[in-house]
């Protein structure tokens, strides 16, 4: 059975006129400009109330967007029974502290066992969302803190948060090597040209922001404190490798050349972290933004997961008793 939902904005007014295809991206940012395109070609969009067809139409401002949202019930969307930790709810939205080694959305080799699965057992009239509520994800192996919306208006204003980025997402990572001081990479992010699952520093990208800070050194790594700007996919993997600084554990970009670059009892230390940790070194630990309802501000924390925690020790304890 197809889902139905509709999301509306109106358009701020503008000194030249866009395309509708151009300004609809902007104003829709979880969706690609094709899907987007698809949508007004097949007749979902109307502007002002009048279906619009025509992707190259001039917006000049002050017009009333809305969006059709047409989603079919493919077999993955089953509501299952997985155990969610639930740091703050109310009728509008949920926040969670999601787990290691779980997918977030339904999708192609990851038809069950994901949040989005957890999500519609939880909350079955979630399922008539976009996404299901889901406003921002984190990679599988990345832990930390989640906002889902449980209404369409909760998530249109959220999703206008997240692109308006008046949401403060901040993370705790362990790098590999010792950095001297924090500081900020802004450099654009896109998909690699050839390996389809990573992504990749590209001057063809879109815009991406990190901020870092040290919390803590430790013989041959580094703790740190991360505030995102943008969300990219993968963004702090990616700037974190570009400065030659990768996550502890990441298989995607930590690559072996960081290894080898050890030797003696430093290559013995790399080998015993990576034997006993088994994913990024990334968790997403302070979320705050204004309420979409209320409009309060509110802050939510996650300490550090127990795996994350032992790393912390056993590089603590390598600095007091080196190999």
């Amino acid at each position: 059975m197809a889902q139905k939902s509709y999301l509306m904005v109106k358009v701020n007014h503008q000194p030249l006129a866009q395309r509708l295809d151009k300004v609809m991206v902007k104003l829709f940012s979880n969706y690609s400009r094709s899907k987007i395109k698809s949508w007004i070609l097949n007749g979902h969009v109307m502007v002002n109330g009048q279906v619009n067809v025509v992707p190259k139409q001039k917006i000049i401002g002050g017009e009333t967007i809305e969006l059709l949202l047409v989603k079919e019930d493919p077999q993955y969307l089953q509501a299952q029974n997985i155990k969610l930790n639930i740091v703050y709810e109310d009728e509008y939205i949920i926040v969670i502290n999601k787990q290691k080694n779980i997918v977030v959305h339904s999708g192609a080799g990851h038809v069950d066992g994901t949040i989005l699965n957890a999500l519609l057992y939880y909350y079955p009239p979630i399922v008539k969302l976009p996404r299901a509520g889901i406003v921002h994800r984190l990679d599988k192996d990345t832990t930390g803190l989640m906002i889902i919306a449980k209404t369409l208006t909760a998530y249109t204003r959220l999703v206008d948060l997240l692109k308006t980025r008046n949401i403060t997402r901040e993370y705790e990572a362990i790098t590999i090597g010792t950095m001297t001081a924090g500081g900020t990479v802004a450099q654009p992010i896109a998909r690699h040209a050839i390996k389809r699952t990573h992504m990749t520093v590209n001057c063809i990208g879109k815009p991406a922001v990190t901020h870092y800070r040290i919390i803590e050194h430790f013989r041959a790594h580094t703790r740190l404190r991360l505030r995102l700007e943008t969300g990219r996919t993968h963004q702090i993997r990616v700037h974190m490798a570009y400065i030659n600084h990768p996550l502890v554990g990441d298989k995607l970009y930590s690559y072996r050349k960081y290894q080898l670059k050890c030797t003696g009892k430093k290559i013995e230390i790399e080998k015993k972290i990576w034997s006993i940790f088994d994913r990024q070194a990334l968790h997403a630990t302070m979320l705050r933004l204004n309420h979409p309802i209320t409009n309060i501000e509110m802050e939510w924390h996650a300490a550090l997961p127990q795996d994350m925690l032992e790393l912390v020790y056993a590089l603590k304890a390598d600095m007091q008793n080196p190999l």
